[in-house]
């Protein structure tokens, strides 16, 4: 298998001194916070940082760090940190009020919301797009949440979204963010820097060179970065954006140097990663956080799946890694199979790469399609 990137732009915008736009983005302790509530809830385990030793060997780099979330809470991906906790957060903010919650989501953010919803004993409601599998829908209605299945693609979720809270009186719980809509979504990311505090806590001072991130709305990368910029600094490693080619935003943004809405006409297997608009709160952080962008298409996905399922290294455990988890993994290799890449990125066989692996099985029936080699 060859793995390969269709798109690539290097950020002149990316400033490694300019980690006061994390302090921007979090300014009232709003990391520290969340890491310090999520690990008191029932069931809290770090998740684990393993060194793909296998993967690193074939793509040329000295390590992959790949932090695996496909064990959050049983809820199988990292978005369970974010949603439930701003759930939790809004509950806070309206003691005695009996709130009805909603969002839109491709499935993962969706089932954290749900199943923080049903902690609280709230009334939740789930808009999903025309191309969210069935699976996925089913995962969220059996914590409760009412579905609301929308033609069109995940920004028509949204709009379908906010119309019907305005109508009714909902919260919206979502994980990106748009004028005069800030404040929810950036609990939910605070919530995802727990995921930060972890990996810092397992690598015990070593220092990757490369952090390699997913990005859909960039609520994920937006606060990775935001969490780590503050820890390195100047000295913040070089962080590269992969998304899909299907929905590109942040590419055609910074291509742009503005926030560019895409319209999806065709969606990605890495389901978490079709979004059409990079968040409001994300943009600053990656518009001078992230030296490099690539895009990829669906070919390796499968592979790369079957890859950390079933490990060429003995030594390695196997790996349940959800479609949006081979997105980094692809990037490293396509980076390492293409010179001009690999010298714009600065990635080398001394180089260490963090990924995250942002979910596990979130869809069995795809999962199993997968690993028996259907898709």
């Amino acid at each position: 298998m060859t793995y390969s990137y269709t798109k690539h732009h290097q950020n002149p915008f990316q400033d490694n001194s300019a980690h006061h736009v994390a302090t921007e983005l979090f300014p009232n302790g709003d990391c520290e916070t969340a890491q310090s509530i999520i690990p008191k809830w029932p069931n809290y385990t770090p998740t684990p940082l393993v060194s793909l030793t296998d993967i690193a060997e074939a793509a040329g780099v000295s390590k992959i760090f790949y932090k695996d979330e496909s064990g959050r809470f049983g809820l199988g991906s990292f978005k369970a940190l974010g949603g439930a906790y701003a759930v939790q957060y809004l509950a806070n903010q309206k003691p005695g009020e009996d709130i009805v919650v909603c969002t839109a989501t491709d499935g993962n953010h969706g089932k954290s919301v749900a199943w923080g919803a049903q902690l609280l004993g709230a009334e939740c409601h789930i808009f999903i797009h025309a191309n969210v599998s069935q699976g996925r829908a089913d995962a969220m209605a059996a914590y409760g949440a009412v579905i609301h299945r929308i033609d069109g693609n995940y920004d028509d979720s949204i709009a379908a979204c906010i119309e019907l809270a305005d109508k009714h009186g909902w919260h919206i719980v979502s994980d990106t963010s748009w004028e005069g809509y800030q404040e929810i979504p950036r609990q939910v990311m605070a919530g995802y820097s727990v995921m930060c505090r972890e990996i810092l806590d397992r690598l015990d001072g070593e220092k990757p060179t490369h952090i390699i991130l997913q990005a859909g709305c960039g609520g994920m990368a937006g606060a990775v970065i935001g969490a780590l910029w503050p820890h390195w600094k100047d000295d913040m490693p070089k962080v590269i954006i992969v998304e899909s080619d299907m929905s590109d935003c942040v590419y055609e943004s910074l291509t742009r140097d503005e926030i560019y809405l895409v319209n999806i006409t065709e969606e990605t297997m890495m389901a978490g990663l079709s979004c059409g608009e990079v968040s409001e709160l994300a943009w600053p952080p990656i518009k001078y956080g992230v030296s490099n962008v690539i895009t990829i298409n669906d070919d390796g996905v499968a592979p790369m799946m079957r890859w950390l399922a079933n490990p060429t290294d003995s030594t390695r455990p196997s790996i349940v890694g959800g479609e949006c988890s081979a997105s980094g993994l692809i990037g490293i290799m396509a980076i390492q199979s293409n010179t001009e890449l690999a010298l714009a990125t600065g990635m080398d066989e001394n180089s260490k790469v963090l990924v995250l692996g942002t979910e596990g099985n979130t869809d069995p029936e795809i999962y199993k399609k997968v690993m028996e080699g259907e898709i």
